[in-house]
């Protein structure tokens, strides 16, 4: 299966849900879902890159630290994100997401994400030995 990403429905908020031949795709896919919320990610160059790390004591807390990680860099820094980089070993991740500062007329952001809740949130590899990571995002 291919690494992808994809929306879920969940009541007021929405569900991001990555899938990769990797518990790190699935990660990166994880975070191109999110911001596929908030703008098409087509439309960010990804000229600037923000190193991420985060350490949990299980994947999906993991997850979710990852999300919210993104949240706070993109607060703080006035920026989208469009490509993202994970390595994952022992339940701590390295990685990277590469962006440029928000241009709303270029951009036109859809919603704010808040940030990942711990609605619907499960990090499982798949029979195929793909994995799929997911879980709900406060907008």
């Amino acid at each position: 299966m291919p690494a992808h990403w994809e929306h879920f429905s969940h009541d007021a908020d929405m569900g991001v849900r990555g899938s990769g031949d990797t518990l790190a795709q699935a990660f990166e896919q994880a975070a191109l879902a999110m911001t596929a919320i908030i703008v098409d990610p087509a439309a960010v160059k990804p000229s600037e890159r923000v190193p991420i790390r985060c350490e949990c004591p299980d994947t999906e807390l993991l997850l979710a630290d990852w999300l919210n990680a993104l949240v706070y860099e993109m607060a703080c820094r006035n920026m989208l994100f469009s490509r993202f980089e994970v390595a994952i070993d022992n339940n701590r991740l390295t990685g990277a997401a590469w962006g440029e500062r928000v241009d709303r007329g270029r951009h036109q952001p859809a919603v704010e994400v808040k940030g990942a809740t711990y609605t619907a949130l499960q990090v499982r590899q798949q029979p195929d030995g793909s994995w799929q990571a997911q879980c709900v995002v406060d907008v």
